[in-house]
């Protein structure tokens, strides 16, 4: 156990010391949060409001983007993929903290691959184009050895140590670099393609990690990463039509008599909300079929996984406790909510452990 966070805010702070700023331009952690962690949940809380208000991306690309000539060592790369998942408090990043240790930087790394792709994505304007295929170069760059970025040079070990392939992390970047050109889907075949780039690959990056990857389990994690883009997209309606798109198939949106102007001013209409509920009920359905995948995989991984449909679910019902209306007020989790998900996936572990739960 490398990081205990409980106790009192005095303690607390303590244990969050930051260190390393002159190695690498970033603050990271002296220690990190896994193994057997404990934590109270309201120093979990501080926690997660603390990481997020640490990232900037625009600084993070004045450092290390195409013009930088900054090289980080080995252990220097790895200390700022750590820093990067620990700055962003999603179920990606907080499910490292239930994984087996000899995994956790591997984990890091490929946090830190979304990370940037999806911040080059969305928060760079209109350089985003130019800067997603530097991104490109540098993958295919790292395939071949070579590797100058803090991510790949963190990231080559772990495809080199569990023999990933170039095509999930192409894909990845194939469905942002859709983002910059393809704003309406016209159909849901349409988005669950879309999907299949965006969402997927990072399910079967992670059961390459877990050397639990064939057909049966990558179809099944798929369903769950598709389940969990939808839960995503449905949570951010508004959020995702101020960057100019809409997941909200056309098709569907017209069934249900929902104009695009309807969401341009905000109105949570019976109409709209007769909508938000058809399509949070076909993406639950989504994570009942990839659900099985948890009894497929070895007992050590089976928390993260627990944890990830907890919390996909979770987005789901806060979104039909706000009675479906994602317009007006963005359905979210609270920290203490994500606390007693995490609380309650350590406790089922343990019971398995003392062979009280399959």
């Amino acid at each position: 156990m490398d990081f205990i966070v409980t106790g009192p805010e005095a303690r607390y702070k303590k244990n969050l010391r930051w260190t390393d700023e002159r190695d690498t331009g970033q603050p990271t952690p002296s220690s990190h949060a896994f193994g057997a962690t404990v934590l109270t949940l309201t120093t979990f809380n501080r926690f997660a409001t603390i990481n997020r208000m640490t990232w900037d991306f625009r600084h993070q690309l004045a450092l290390y983007g195409p013009n930088s000539q900054r090289r980080l060592s080995l252990a220097q790369a790895a200390r700022y993929c750590r820093w990067v998942t620990h700055t962003h408090y999603e179920n990606f990043s907080v499910a490292s903290w239930l994984l087996p240790r000899r995994l956790v930087r591997h984990f890091h790394a490929i946090y830190a691959y979304c990370r940037w792709s999806d911040d080059l994505s969305d928060e760079t304007g209109p350089d985003a184009s130019r800067l997603l295929a530097w991104w490109r170069s540098e993958l295919h760059a790292c395939f071949t050895g070579q590797v100058r970025h803090p991510v790949f040079v963190a990231l080559l070990p772990t495809i080199q140590r569990f023999g990933l392939p170039l095509q999930p992390f192409a894909d990845l970047l194939s469905a942002f670099e859709q983002d910059q050109i393809v704003r309406r889907y016209d159909h849901h075949a349409q988005l669950r393609e879309y999907c299949r780039r965006s969402a997927n690959p990072v399910g079967r990056l992670v059961l390459h990690l877990f050397e639990q990857h064939d057909e049966e389990r990558g179809i099944l994690s798929d369903h769950i990463c598709t389940a969990l883009q939808e839960a995503n997209f449905w949570q951010d309606v508004a959020r995702d039509y101020a960057l100019g798109r809409i997941y909200l198939p056309r098709d569907e949106r017209e069934q249900f008599g929902v104009s695009e102007a309807t969401i341009a001013r905000s109105e949570a209409t019976p109409a709209f909300r007769a909508l938000m509920r058809f399509v949070v009920q076909r993406t639950r359905a989504t994570f009942a079929t990839g659900a099985p995948l948890v009894q497929l995989v070895r007992e050590e991984f089976r928390p993260d996984l627990e944890l990830f449909l907890a919390g996909g679910l979770a987005i789901l019902d806060a979104i039909e406790a706000a009675d479906f209306d994602v317009l007006t007020h963005r359905p979210t989790l609270s920290a203490w909510h994500k606390g007693r998900l995490l609380l309650a996936a350590l406790g089922r572990k343990a019971g398995r452990w003392m062979g009280l739960t399959a």
